[in-house]
């Protein structure tokens, strides 16, 4: 099954439709599996919370799926890298992706997409990722 890491601003961005949404459907229908780990979920829920939807009762399910480790991988010890000089916050995404061994990371954010590419991990927008994933 094809492993991704999603971006932050593509998971919160599923909550209000579009692509976003569809590759979040992606992974509860288990075409994809979701890669990641503490810091990642933690933020997720941080940016959620934020945005005044903590208590909707999607989030309490996407909580349980993480959890349960639905569809997901979860990796509780990352590479430590400095890829991202703009915004080193963003590192967490590609140390994921390398400690599961992950080639995509869907995101939206400027700082990842200028990389483009690290090693293998192609960091591609959410709708270069449902193009390839429909031609696969």
């Amino acid at each position: 099954m094809l492993k991704v890491v999603l971006d932050t601003n593509i998971f919160v961005s599923s909550f209000f439709g579009g692509i976003p949404r569809e590759i979040i459907n992606y992974w509860k229908v288990g075409k994809i599996t979701l890669c990641i780990s503490q810091v990642i979920i933690e933020e997720y829920l941080e940016v959620l919370n934020r945005l005044g939807l903590k208590n909707e009762d999607e989030i309490k399910n996407l909580t349980k799926l993480f959890a349960e480790g639905y569809n997901s991988v979860f990796t509780a010890k990352t590479p430590k890298l400095e890829i991202v000089k703009d915004d080193p916050d963003d590192n967490k995404f590609l140390e994921c992706a390398v400690a599961l061994d992950c080639k995509i990371i869907i995101s939206g954010d400027k700082h990842l997409k200028d990389i483009g590419k690290y090693i293998d991990i192609k960091i591609i927008s959410p709708r270069e990722f449902i193009e390839y994933i429909n031609n696969s």
